[in-house]
């Protein structure tokens, strides 16, 4: 199923993100586009992509996303551990389901699905201090526990800091950032007028999608600024 999931399935029957959401979301409701994505970033599951460049799902993406959730739900797995099961089924083994009783107490507290302020502080190598910056510049949204998504933002936040980069500094960031949201906001107003779950799950992945070319464009003319001014 899971070797399946990583060649180019057939190019019939392929989902859409919307699609998938209207078949999981009843067993998981807390799926969301925004977990789907992370889940591929993470290198968990790898949907095919249609030459504009939309997600495309096969039914052995949809069984291995369910795998997934279900490992998270029922097991409480960190996504490391589910990797390392993933990887064994994609070279063909048959390992048994990890389980929380097979593992250490430290091991589940390393790397839980949430984080408390505490854990998500100590996990990144940071301070609290730096934590309560970051949710005054707009880089971290204030909450009482925060999720590995989150991780990945924070700890370049501390690598930031390491080099003398605080995250007042990058306010502007936030404005630009809502300066983008602008342009994407009216480039979907073709679509985003349709009210049923599947059209909102597309004008979202196609807003992630607009803001991808756009982060692409930034990065570039960034590297052309550090080029140019290094000369």
């Amino acid at each position: 199923m899971a070797t399946a999931a990583r060649k180019a399935p057939a190019t019939r029957g392929l989902l859409s993100i919307g699609q998938v959401l209207a078949k999981v979301s009843p067993d998981f409701p807390d799926l969301t586009p925004s977990k789907l994505r992370f889940l591929e970033e993470q290198g968990l599951i790898t949907p095919e992509r249609t030459p504009s460049g939309y997600r495309k799902f096969s039914v052995e993406h949809v069984d291995r996303l369910r795998l997934i959730l279900t490992m998270q739900r029922d097991h409480y797995l960190p996504l490391k551990v589910i990797r390392t099961h993933l990887d064994e089924i994609d070279a063909g083994n048959t390992p048994a389901l990890p389980n929380a009783q097979s593992l250490s107490a430290d091991s589940l507290l390393s790397a839980p699905t949430r984080y408390t302020r505490e854990e998500f502080v100590r996990a990144c190598g940071a301070s609290m201090n730096l934590l309560q910056d970051a949710v005054s510049a707009g880089m971290l949204e204030p909450a009482d526990s925060y999720s590995e998504e989150h991780i990945v933002v924070f700890t370049a936040l501390v690598e930031l800091q390491r080099s003398g980069i605080e995250p007042r500094h990058l306010r502007t960031m936030r404005a630009a950032a809502e300066r983008e949201y602008s342009l994407i906001e009216r480039a979907l107003v073709p679509v985003s007028h349709r009210q049923d779950a599947a059209s909102q799950a597309r004008s979202i992945e196609r807003a992630h999608e607009i803001s991808r070319h756009i982060e692409i464009v930034r990065s570039q003319m960034l590297r052309q600024v550090i080029t140019q001014q290094s000369r």
